[in-house]
């Protein structure tokens, strides 16, 4: 898209107003238009009706909308999650995940066009990091699903390809944009930051006073084990990483949970169980362990632990009064696993 237009899609209330001044329109122009695009998704000019023909002529001029255009969708037969595949203005695919549960119809977002954090267990980095996602752009994926079931998304998981904390500005302007009075509206509490350790960020983050739960990937109960996986691991150490989420559950109130990717004979043994246990029991914050049973990659030579194994990794997360829960797979029939339908896409 032509860098002399300006991206409405991804400004917040306020810049929308500062923008119709700039094209000597009343500030009032930007309530509308943001009305419009988020909270009536209506994304052509033309068919914002209270808007003069004099000002649509500006705006198409001088301003763009972000589109996106559906490539395929994977619907399971098991559960009814649909993995949808979305094609960008410049060619780039990303991919959203529609999860249906009791309380509401959730969304996983991509907040970036591949990864380039190179966790060893997941398809999202395997070709690295193309670029960034827009504010617009996620939000885009959140309408666009919310248009296919005709129904309200009720939260939000930003945990699909890419890390959030690396295109921080852009991810803060969607959770500003989709909870805003006049747009979706959407509770904070409703929203889930998926991180796979970006300390500087998550001290950042804490700095925002936002009160969206926070996800952090750890996959393991020690430095020496999580570098094995995790190359972030070689930046930051889990001291570190558990000091910044003391930071934010000081700044925020809410409750800090791990992810814990179990992987077959790598990190599902119970030695590794009460390393962890023993490493959370004790902190100052709330917190909760989500173990995760990997969705298997042709591409990764890890294996899903079986099922005995993580029963008994929980019960002992359980026996040592840590918090803990067993996520249930969804989309087991369909490419399930984060990256993977766009890198089969990709290859195709």
């Amino acid at each position: 898209m032509s860098n002399n237009k300006t991206d409405i899609m991804s400004l917040e209330l306020n810049a929308i107003a500062d923008e119709m001044i700039a094209l000597n329109e009343k500030k009032f122009r930007g309530i509308q238009i943001f009305e419009w695009l988020h909270q009536k998704d209506c994304f052509t000019w033309k068919g914002m009706n209270n808007l003069p023909k004099a000002l649509i002529a500006k705006l198409e001029e001088y301003t763009y909308l972000t589109q996106i255009q559906l490539v395929t969708k994977q619907t399971s037969d098991h559960d009814g999650t649909t993995k949808f595949l979305f094609k960008l203005h410049d060619g780039q695919m990303i991919e959203t995940v529609l999860m249906r549960y009791d309380y509401g119809n959730s969304v996983c977002i991509s907040t970036q066009a591949g990864c380039r954090m190179g966790c060893t267990f997941c398809a999202s980095g395997l070709n690295g990091l193309e670029r960034n996602l827009t504010t617009g752009e996620m939000l885009r994926q959140v309408y666009a699903v919310e248009s296919a079931i005709g129904k309200r998304i009720t939260h939000v998981v930003l945990m699909g390809t890419g890390e959030p904390l690396d295109n921080y500005e852009a991810v803060v302007g969607f959770i500003k944009i989709i909870t805003h009075e006049k747009g979706k509206n959407l509770s904070q509490r409703h929203i889930t930051l998926s991180t796979c350790g970006l300390v500087d960020g998550i001290h950042r983050l804490a700095g925002e006073k936002l009160q969206i739960n926070l996800a952090i990937s750890l996959h393991a109960g020690d430095d020496e084990l999580r570098k094995q996986t995790m190359p972030i691991a070689k930046k930051y150490s889990i001291d570190d990483l558990l000091t910044a989420c003391e930071a934010y559950f000081t700044s925020t109130g809410r409750r800090i949970t791990f992810e814990y990717a179990l992987i077959a004979g790598h990190n599902d043994h119970p030695s590794q169980a009460r390393a962890l246990a023993d490493l959370l029991r004790f902190r100052k914050f709330k917190c909760h362990v989500n173990l995760i049973p990997i969705n298997n990659v042709v591409e990764k030579s890890f294996a899903k632990s079986n099922q005995k194994d993580v029963i008994r990794f929980r019960d002992i997360l359980l026996d040592k009064k840590v918090e803990t829960t067993i996520r249930r797979s969804l989309g087991t029939d369909i490419d399930a696993a984060c990256g993977q339908l766009r890198l089969n896409t990709m290859k195709e």
